[in-house]
């Protein structure tokens, strides 16, 4: 026996004769209550079911679960008592996950093999085709959840899709050609998992596997026992072909669909050239940056979701079109360019269905000349397109002006007063804090962009609303800040001079 306690050998190595335990080492774990806290638990449900999961993965091992009964008055469904064993496997665990569902063959396709070769290893899956269940696909690596995959996924979806394409051809079968992996795994429940002597994952959570070798021996070891398999039944082989062919061509079908309608959202349309578009075909979603010059745009479209966001530069301050002539703004190719990208015209012209994005979201510096660029395009959106505003469309992004450091905890501050804030609480009494004035968006690196301005996660997006009640006193403020008359400018700031700190605020 030996007892260690937070990283340290605690008695050294006892023996303690001869113990009635002839399973193995027993280890018990108990929760440091300075590490992890007084109130530090196990949850008997996640653990009831984390056992069960290891038999399955463990075939043949017999698994004894036991757990106080103080510990279950709110669980009902875990047991005081319980063994898991199961002979076949993933095989059994398929069948009992799919139990009452309707698939496409009586039994799971399934097997076990051997790595070739001194250092040893193994693989062994179930796969399933049920079209009424959601698709899933849960893949392991020396008994560890390996949620992103790994090359032991990659080589068991080769395997699929040349299986079923040699399947398609042998009966003759055309366009099997056009059948992809995600054809075939789009009514599929499959388990995978392997073991291997020295594996290598990509990044320490173990969550992706990226030994290249297991890749080729999974594909080599499905493939084989898949074309025996659908040979041997070619009832079940002719229903699972049929469904694919069915699969693929709904999925060619669709992207044809998408590709008419997006060439019809843009035809005799020409969008702009220094317009990054996102992939999306559906407007759901989707949503264009305007930025601020050609390095912030770099930086965006760096750190945006090429999916759903596109990313246009503008160059420096546009026309305050509030002050303008319907002949400068018809001129002005900066506006123009703005116009054709979002797909829409101005005044009595605008429809709210030709909109291109659903958000349209103004991303400028975090400064007085950021925050400039931003009222005139507000004031653009505002008297030329109004109903855009009025649907909820139009946004503001909050890019921080400072980044504060200090070791590995990081936070931003929007301005002054919120970096004061940020050095009076959370880095209250710390020295050598780091602090960082971001000059604009284009000095941010992407993924600091992405972080604090772009992804829906983190972000911080103002939404560009005028109420019914506001509606008069709005039209005054707008007209009298960025209409014609100088002199309405001057009295205003005037008058307001003394709230300065909060205005910038």
């Amino acid at each position: 026996r030996i007892r260690c306690e937070r990283g340290e050998v605690r008695g050294g190595l006892r023996d303690c004769g001869p113990v009635p335990n002839r399973r193995g080492t027993t280890v018990r774990f108990l929760p440091d209550s300075q590490i992890f806290g007084r109130k530090a638990s196990f949850d008997p449900a996640r653990l009831y079911r984390i056992s069960r999961s290891k038999a399955y993965l463990f075939r043949d091992v017999l698994i004894s679960w036991s757990c106080a009964k103080e510990h279950l008055a709110s669980l009902p469904d875990v047991p005081e008592q319980d063994s898991f064993q199961f002979d076949n496997g993933l095989r059994d665990f398929l069948t009992a996950e799919l139990e009452g569902a309707e698939t496409l063959c009586e039994f799971p396709f399934s097997g076990r093999a051997e790595f070739p070769g001194p250092d040893g290893g193994s693989a062994e899956w179930a796969i399933a085709w049920a079209p009424g269940r959601e698709p899933s696909l849960l893949s392991y690596a020396n008994g560890i959840s390996t949620p992103d995959g790994g090359t032991h996924v990659v080589g068991m979806r080769d395997a699929l899709r040349k299986g079923i394409r040699a399947y398609g051809d042998l009966v003759g079968k055309k366009r099997v050609n056009q059948i992809t992996s995600e054809d075939i795994l789009s009514c599929t429940s499959a388990v995978l998992s392997v073991f291997v002597a020295s594996p290598e994952y990509a990044g320490q959570t173990k969550e992706r596997l990226g030994n290249p070798q297991v890749q080729k021996f999974v594909d080599g070891t499905i493939r084989d026992r898949l074309d025996s398999w659908l040979g041997g039944d070619p009832a079940t082989a002719n229903r699972i072909l049929s469904y694919v062919l069915e699969a693929s061509e709904q999925r060619i079908r669709l992207r044809q669909e998408r590709e008419t309608r997006r060439k019809s959202a843009t035809r005799n349309l020409r969008l702009p050239g220094k317009l990054a578009d996102c992939s999306s075909s559906r407007r759901d979603g989707t949503e264009i940056f305007l930025v601020e010059g050609d390095s912030a745009g770099g930086s965006a479209k760096q750190a945006r979701d090429r999916t759903t966001q596109a990313i246009l530069p503008l160059r420096g301050k546009i026309l305050n079109v509030a002050s303008a002539s319907s002949d400068r703004l018809q001129a002005n190719r900066e506006l123009q360019d703005l116009l054709q990208a979002l797909g829409i015209r101005t005044g009595s012209g605008y429809r709210d269905e030709d909109l291109r994005y659903e958000r349209v979201v103004i991303l400028t510096d975090a400064d007085v000349d950021g925050a400039h660029i931003a009222s005139l395009l507000m004031t653009f959106f505002y008297t030329q397109t109004p109903d855009l505003v009025a649907n909820g469309h139009l946004y503001v992004a909050s890019p921080p002006l400072y980044r504060l450091a200090l070791g590995d905890s990081v936070c931003y501050a929007r301005d002054e007063a919120h970096k004061e804030e940020l050095l009076a609480t959370r880095f209250a009494g710390k020295e050598k804090v780091s602090i960082s004035r971001f000059k604009g968006l284009g000095e941010m690196m992407p993924a600091q962009l992405r972080e604090t301005a772009m992804s829906p996660e983190t972000r911080s997006l103002v939404r560009i609303r005028v109420r019914k009640d506001d509606a008069p006193e709005t039209v005054q403020i707008v007209t009298r800040l960025m209409g014609r008359k100088a002199e309405e400018r001057y009295r205003y700031i005037q008058d307001n001079a003394r709230f300065a700190p909060d205005l910038e605020a």
